[in-house]
């Protein structure tokens, strides 16, 4: 064989040599590439439970609103169809958070009733939140309705007029004073089972 012939037939070889070695490297690269990028997606779910739960801990610490640390007051009267709508409004005095839950309890002291006495208990409705997280100088209202005296009312069951408010907050014995206002009359309708007088649960006020 000629020396051109034996030269042609190395450089053959050494061509199909190397198609052979980057065939054979280029297939594991190309099968890793994607085992690579798998486990990356779960890592990223599992992070956001995490930084929700942490924002819930501060309110399960939060201490309940004690009397010293509120201040009450009485709003103006608003129409509701044959009643009237008041709200009794309480504020977060102290330096801390505190949480204000609950239905407040409120009597209305006034001059001696014929049948009833001095003191009207109202009625509590326990249909406020599970929570009212008030910051310091925030507000929460619990809503006072009340029956009005009708304008003739019978001899057995004359008009009344309380001259002032007390409230207890939820879980605590000392009250809270407010006034009465003077131009409001009520039905007193002690120990009904339905009263047209009551109170709501507290909910806090929007910001």
């Amino acid at each position: 064989m000629s020396l051109t012939k034996l030269t042609r037939a190395a450089a053959g070889s050494a061509v199909l040599a190397s198609a052979f070695a980057l065939a054979a490297c280029g297939s594991p690269a190309n099968s890793a590439a994607p085992a690579a990028s798998s486990p990356a997606a779960p890592a990223a779910e599992t992070s956001a439970p995490a930084t929700t739960a942490k924002e819930k801990k501060p309110d399960a610490q939060t201490p309940r609103c004690t009397t010293d640390n509120l201040s009450v007051s009485l709003g103006a009267a608003k129409p509701a169809g044959s009643q009237l709508e008041l709200p009794l409004t309480f504020k977060n005095t102290s330096s801390h958070a505190c949480d204000l839950h609950g239905t407040p309890g409120v009597d209305l002291h006034g001059p001696e009733h014929p049948v009833y006495g001095p003191v009207d208990s109202l009625l509590r409705r326990e249909n406020g939140p599970a929570h009212n997280i008030l910051a310091p100088g925030r507000t929460a209202t619990a809503k006072i309705t009340v029956l009005p005296s009708d304008p003739n009312p019978p001899a057995e069951s004359p008009a009344w007029t309380a001259q002032s408010l007390s409230t207890i907050p939820p879980g605590q014995t000392k009250a809270l004073k407010a006034a009465w206002p003077s131009n409001i009359a009520i039905t007193r309708q002690d120990g009904a089972t339905h009263p047209g007088t009551w109170v709501d649960g507290i909910t806090a006020d929007a910001s």
